[in-house]
């Protein structure tokens, strides 16, 4: 078949992103052919791949939305495909991915009603009701237990159109037989003493990821442990207003930020602990990706995969609503004891060798040939 995948932004250290590629290279494993519209594609185009770059601009999103939907429309009447499978709620999917949560819901919760008068909200909500109402067709890959009971709450979304997957996690991301040799040479490459404790926060969207949280909670650390703890933060964001909260806080010498990058399981490997008190997320790949590394998190609850951590004893999940105090509490006590994060990262290790942590690309392309009901 001849399939075309859309999404708004590909470049390489999204989780998205990541996730997109590794279905489109499970449907072309099985013979079939890609096509990708994007408006914006960064980083090397796979062999066989025919990625057609949309020429759309606009000063807001939602209208470059609109704008890339007209064209991409009138090139699949010039040039049909077999399926259409989207990566951001649009119309005319044959298939979504739903990396995103509720918006209808997020837009009655927490936005004041005027927001609900705005063409933002209704591009948004217009294009998430295209891919739930009850007439549509579209077939909806769900990674999130928790956002299907919103979806339906909001658009009455027939059950058997939704497709629970299960995590998709590299196989890379698992500790491999060398991982202490990896661990000491990383370390040795940061100059990382013995006793030095590294905490990492891993993933684009600094804001979104709770940053300002992890920072504030390094802070508050008892002075000789925040001496010898060191955070590095890795991902695709504007780094320059944390910048500022770092040097407000006195914590220059304690944290760096990193750009996204390729060698994640090396910071994985290296580190004590990870940190991510998110404000919302979908899922959470990387908690699981430092599940499988043995490396103990520190996540707030919700994250879609944040009970992962929990049902493997692998880390602490803190509880809503948010407390910094219990954070800078919490995120003390885990890097003080050694014993602790040495018995967390044994139970990831353990977990990710029973759990079905990976198969996500498997099954999402099952659903997209029609090879699944």
């Amino acid at each position: 078949m001849q399939l075309a995948f859309i999404l708004y932004k590909y470049f390489p250290y999204g989780g998205l992103q990541r996730d997109f590629l590794r279905i489109a290279l499970e449907c072309q494993a099985r013979g079939h052919a890609i096509r990708v519209y994007t408006p914006i594609w960064e980083g090397e185009v796979p062999v066989g791949f025919e990625v057609v770059v949309v020429p759309v601009k606009a000063l807001f999103n939602h209208k470059r939305n609109e704008k890339l939907t007209a064209w991409v429309e009138a090139d699949l009447a010039r040039r049909p495909v077999d399926r259409v499978i989207g990566f951001n709620k649009m119309p005319g999917l044959d298939v979504y991915y739903a990396a995103d949560g509720c918006f209808e819901d997020k837009a009655q919760t927490l936005r004041n009603p005027i927001y609900r008068k705005w063409g933002r909200y209704k591009h948004f909500a217009d294009y998430e009701r295209a891919v739930f109402a009850p007439e549509s067709t579209t077939e909806i890959l769900m990674i999130s237990e928790v956002q299907q009971p919103l979806f339906i709450k909001h658009y009455h979304t027939p059950l058997q159109r939704f497709h629970l997957l299960p995590p998709g996690i590299a196989q890379d991301r698992r500790a491999p037989a060398n991982a202490a040799q990896i661990r000491a040479e990383f370390r040795a490459e940061f100059k990382l003493a013995d006793d030095d404790l590294l905490l990492v926060q891993i993933g684009s969207g600094f804001k979104t990821k709770g940053l300002d949280r992890s920072l504030k909670a390094v802070a508050a650390l008892p002075r000789e442990l925040r001496k010898r703890t060191r955070l590095i933060v890795i991902g695709q964001d504007d780094p320059k207003s944390f910048l500022l909260q770092i040097k407000t806080l006195g914590i220059s010498e304690q944290v760096q930020i990193l750009k996204g990058r390729s060698d994640i399981p090396r910071f994985l490997l290296g580190a004590d602990l990870l940190i991510h008190p998110a404000y919302n997320e979908n899922t959470g790949t990387v908690l699981l990706e430092a599940l499988v590394a043995g490396l103990p998190v520190l996540v707030t609850d919700v994250c879609g995969y944040a009970h992962y951590i929990r049902d493997a004893d692998a880390g602490r999940v803190l509880p809503s609503p948010f407390e910094q105090e219990r954070l800078n509490h919490t995120l003390t006590d885990m890097l003080a004891d050694d014993q602790r994060r040495a018995f967390w990262g044994r139970n990831g290790l353990a977990y990710a060798d029973c759990a079905d942590l990976y198969s996500m690309p498997q099954k999402a392309a099952d659903v997209i040939l029609g090879e699944r009901v």
